[in-house]
């Protein structure tokens, strides 16, 4: 099991969307080791957001977060693996 996993989401809509990516999150949460959110702050709060995520777990678990990210409409989830093996 690796823990170089770097998983990017991209929320478009994110205060409509953040109930339902929160709850994959945490069907998810316990092969995430580091969560990141981004989004723009100012005079306004951004509509859309980036969620950095640092994940250790087999293949499968990645990629059944992924998909269940992605079948989130206004989400886009993409995984890198990066390692010396």
């Amino acid at each position: 099991m690796s823990c170089y996993n770097v998983m990017a989401v991209l929320i478009n809509h994110r205060t409509k969307k953040a109930i339902g990516v929160q709850e994959v999150l945490t069907k998810h949460g316990c092969i995430i080791k580091m969560r990141l959110g981004l989004h723009e702050t100012g005079d306004f709060c951004s509509e859309g957001g980036l969620v950095i995520l640092q994940l250790c777990g087999t293949g499968e678990q990645i990629a059944a977060l992924e998909a269940d990210l992605n079948a989130i409409d206004g989400v886009k989830a993409k995984n890198m693996n990066i390692g010396f093996d």
